[in-house]
């Protein structure tokens, strides 16, 4: 069935496929509808809906003469025979697929059309972005494949393109898929799979965007049920993977590309087999025996290439898997991903060599799949080694639960004589009741036991295993003013030495599901049903709005309501009203508000300032806001929650402002209080007005920035060429203060005791022997790819095999970019993270490598060596927002582009510091005149002083 069209032929036809599913399909029709792309079509087929969807698909034809409607008139059970029923029915020159879940982005056709028109391609990759519905947050599809725009010629140059094997992601020309008869298949499922490692390799050339041109909604809603691609738990749909693969296998081979098959077997095992190897732990026996005996046949064939290709956790996994030893293939599988769980018991042999297990491997096969010995567990630092902490039993007394746990640490993370503080943080809100761990003398290896189990004396063997007991009371858990609906999992903090490390506490899977009535709330203890499998507590309201929240199962409309109503009464705009009400009091003339890094901890300039009006003694109430982790403020520093109740009277009442990013928008300055913007660093990259983005925005946008900066009533400035680029760009005419940044203070004086001791006490806190030197890794983040990892460019692995055993690299990504420290590489690897403020990390440096952060104009006061990777400086120069310099012409350093090359410079720092003198000396003069290490003094003298007596 079809009804009336626009009149000439559409530029994309954007097939949308649906089985009963009128309550979404309208938000996808209309992403469809909405695309910047005007002439276009969308073709809603109906896998014969038995629900409303007839209807609703009829309305939106109505509504729109772009919409067509089919309908097969048998249920198909699969997505494969809709597709085709689509592509069947197409009348533009490129076609594109939607789910009837999902949506398309704005610009999406747009994009992908004029990319395939500019390259010819016959057909366009984007990246996907993974809308995970019920916590909000969102994640990259294989980010690592769409990082730069290129265009593929001939697919064994780029196989890992195998690992995109969505077919929704993509726009292609209905010529090339007439003219090889492309189908899906609809005999089975992942169909998907098939077809797009058949356009991808019979393609004369395929071309990748850089954006996301598609949205996977995952919903954790029961009403709608998991998906097929989420249906995990059917035995028919492995069995369908296995043999999608297989066919693929074929098609490989018949069509002269068997050379391909590694990379395709490597997709398997890191994709399909992963996806399932990961919900071992919440599969039955008889379940993982069957899967076992699904998968081994296919793993038989695949290529030794591809087994060196994943983790060595998941090849351990997929060993005692194969060999039948279920249950320690479910323990393994809690690890995938994860190389701060540890396993539960090792054995070294002879040799020194350590082994996955209880027992030394019986043959030569074992002792290859089973050798842990390149994780060095022995050399790992505490704070980030493997340890592993397992719920054993759960005791409800009450609104109590007792709790029994084992520790297992096979790297010997809690040995030594000095003892280990140890609790479990319960949260539900930014507030957290923390509960006591009591460890029991004793453990297994145990000769002597004592506090914490530490070891007795010389010889003693240090235990692998300790048994821990707490008691929860679940009234003591803060829930906030309306309640709390959700779950948290709580985590194990233990500190030794002043080291803190946090945890997950794993649950037993399948965990009895315990549940309690405790002050107007459900709450149910039990175990997550994926990932780790971390023990978790769930609450859920009673009363008036748990009543109203019954009434409406699943994410339904009134659900939804009952949410937005507790968003409104105490989200942003109300607080922004109240804000407007709260100016009216009085301002008190004591009182500065302080804020870095957005609320983020105690550092940037705002520290610096603080600490000398404290040195001073000025009589000033000072006020710092969090966001976050509390832990890097000093002991004494009164504190508010930023975006509080509290914050909003705090920066209403405020005499003085003081932060190094930016109030909230909506908080408008007041007359008689006076704001200091500190920023945080010199400009490298476009800023403000120079960004296109703001730039090319409209009207409102613009109005909104500009507003924004006219609170500021000072700024401080580090050097001309920060008024040149930064205060240019932002449209700044306000008061300068040229005294250099504060931050930068403790640099310039780097050699007082002082620092010398700061900087000794993170390398301790890093573990990081005297023998070895430090480098700090800080790179920025990527525009359009936050959170990818997308930043961390340097082959850390060639790097630590070259230089790892004389320096110890410490990662310190941008707070918006994510990192976790290779299992492997622990031995010679930092996360940095953990330091809120920078000057901890410079200070105990012996070098930096970094690219286009603002860091490195900081790192110039200390006068120590200054690498810069930079591989994709074309790139980010063309593709992101721009620079304010061409890097070779200001670099203080060499522009690197290899690991080769930096293990040479680190291996030559005599060399490197003698060829870049002069560069490094005029990048100093240039971007640092001001600094005289006194810049904190000199701002509280023209900022403060006087006004504060």
């Amino acid at each position: 069935m079809s009804v009336l069209v626009s009149s000439g032929t559409p530029e994309v036809s954007v097939v949308v496929i649906v089985h009963n599913d009128a309550g979404r399909l309208p938000r996808a029709v209309r992403s469809v509808l909405g695309q910047s792309l005007r002439r276009l079509e969308a073709i809603v087929v109906d896998d014969c809906s038995t629900d409303d969807t007839p209807r609703v698909a009829r309305a939106l034809a109505v509504g729109d003469p772009r919409v067509r409607l089919l309908r097969l008139p048998v249920n198909s059970g699969g997505c494969g025979a809709p597709r085709n029923a689509g592509i069947a029915a197409v009348r533009a020159p490129y076609v594109m697929f939607l789910d009837s879940d999902d949506e398309l982005p704005y610009h999406s056709c747009k994009s992908l059309l004029l990319a395939a028109e500019e390259t010819g391609a016959d057909l366009v990759a984007g990246e996907v972005t993974r809308l995970f519905e019920e916590s909000g947050t969102i994640a990259l599809w294989y980010p690592e494949l769409f990082g730069e725009a290129r265009l593929v010629t001939d697919l064994r140059a780029a196989p890992g393109y195998l690992l995109d094997h969505l077919s929704t992601n993509k726009l292609y020309r209905a010529a090339f898929l007439a003219r090889h008869g492309l189908r899906f298949p609809e005999d089975l499922h992942y169909e998907d799979q098939l077809f797009t490692a058949q356009a991808l390799t019979l393609a004369r050339s395929f071309a990748v965007v850089p954006w996301p041109v598609y949205t996977w909604r995952l919903t954790g809603d029961p009403a709608t049920g998991p998906s097929i691609s989420s249906s995990r738990h059917k035995l028919r749909n492995v069995a369908d993977r296995i043999a999608v693969a297989r066919r693929v296998d074929a098609f490989l081979e018949e069509s002269g590309h068997a050379g391909l098959r590694p990379a395709k077997d490597a997709k398997f095992l890191r994709h399909d087999l992963r996806l399932h190897l990961g919900d071992l732990p919440f599969r039955d026996r008889r379940w993982t025996g069957e899967f076992a005996a699904l998968v081994a046949p296919y793993l038989a064939g695949i290529s030794p290439d591809a087994w060196e290709t994943v983790p060595r956790e998941q090849r351990v996994c997929q060993y005692l898997l194969l060999a039948g030893r279920l249950e320690e293939a479910a323990e393994c599988a809690r690890t995938l991903d994860r190389p701060r769980i540890a396993p539960r018991h090792t054995v070294r042999d002879t040799a020194g060599r350590r082994y996955w297990g209880r027992e030394l491997p019986e043959d030569e096969r074992a002792a290859r799949e089973l050798d842990i010995t390149e994780w060095r567990l022995d050399d790992q630092p505490f704070t980030t080694g493997p340890l592993r902490h397992e719920v054993t039993r759960v005791e409800p007394a009450g609104s109590r639960l007792r709790l029994t746990l084992r520790t297992y640490d096979p790297a010997r993370l809690l040995a030594g004589p000095v003892p280990v503080t140890a609790e479990l943080r319960v949260s539900a809100t930014a507030e957290s009741l923390v509960v006591p761990l009591h460890y029991e003398p004793g453990g297994e290896g145990c000769e002597r036991g004592g506090e914490g189990c530490a070891p007795g004396g010389e010889g003693t063997e240090a235990p692998e295993a300790r048994t821990a007991r707490a008691e929860i009371d679940l009234r003591r858990v803060p829930l906030g003013p309306t309640g709390f609906r959700g779950r948290h999992h709580p985590h194990v903090v233990l500190t030794r030495q002043g080291l803190t490390r946090t945890d997950p506490l794993l649950a037993p899977a399948p965990a009895p599901s315990l549940r309690a009535r405790i002050g107007g709330h459900l709450v149910r203890a039990g175990c997550e049903g994926h990932g780790a499998g971390r023990f978790e507590l769930t609450w859920e309201r009673t009363g008036a709005l748990g009543r109203a929240e019954a009434l409406a199962p699943g994410r339904t409309a009134l659900r939804r309501g009952a949410h937005r109503l507790i968003r409104r009464a105490t989200g942003p705009r109300v607080k922004a009203l109240a804000y407007h009400e709260l100016r009216k009091l009085p301002i008190d003339d004591k009182l500065v508000v302080f804020e870095a890094l957005e609320g983020r901890g105690y550092a940037d300039s705002p520290r610096y300032i603080h600490e000398e009006l404290v040195r001073r003694g000025l009589p000033l109430r000072v006020v710092w806001s969090y966001s976050g982790d509390r832990s890097s403020f000093p002991e004494g520093v009164e504190l508010v929650r930023r975006a509080s109740w509290e914050y909003a009277r705090t920066v209403a009442r405020a005499r003085y402002w003081v932060d190094s990013h930016g109030f909230p928008a909506p908080f408008a300055k007041r007359a008689g209080t006076r704001y200091l913007q500190t920023w945080h660093g010199q400009a490298f990259k476009h800023m403000g007005f120079d960004i296109p983005e703001l730039r090319l925005a409209g009207p409102e946008r613009r109005r909104q920035h500009r507003a924004t900066v006219a609170r500021w009533d000072a700024l401080i400035s580090p050097s001309e060429e920060f008024e040149r680029t930064f205060v240019r760009a932002n449209g700044y005419a306000g008061r300068l203060l040229r005294t250099g940044l504060p931050r930068n203070d403790v640099l310039v004086r780097w050699n007082e005791p002082g620092q010398l001791d700061r900087a000794a006490r993170t390398r301790e806190r890093l573990q990081i022997p005297d023998s070895r030197k430090v480098l700090l890794y800080a790179p920025t983040f990527r525009d359009g790819e936050r959170g990818s990892g997308a930043s961390i460019r340097v082959d850390l692995a060639g790097l630590v095999d070259a230089v790892g055993e004389e320096w110890t690299v410490v990662v310190r990504p941008h707070y918006y970019e994510r990192f976790t420290v290779p299992r492997e590489l622990g031995h010679a690897v930092r996360d940095g993270r953990e330091f809120t403020d920078l000057n901890d990390l410079q200070l105990a440096s012996d070098a930096l490598l970094t690219d286009y952060s603002s860091v490195m104009f900081d790192y110039a006061n200390l006068g120590r060596p200054i690498l810069l990777y930079t591989d994709d400086y074309e790139e980010y120069r063309s593709l992101s927002r721009g620079a304010y310099y061409d890097l070779p012409d200001i670099a203080p350093g060499p522009m690197l582009t290899t690991t080769r090359d930096l293990a040479e410079a680190l291996g030559d720092l005599t060399g490197v510091r003698e060829r870049w003198a002069g560069a490094y000396a005029r990048f100093h003069e240039r971007f640092n005149p001001l600094e005289t290490g006194w810049s904190s003094k000199a701002v509280v003298d023209l900022f403060f002083e006087g006004s504060a007596r």
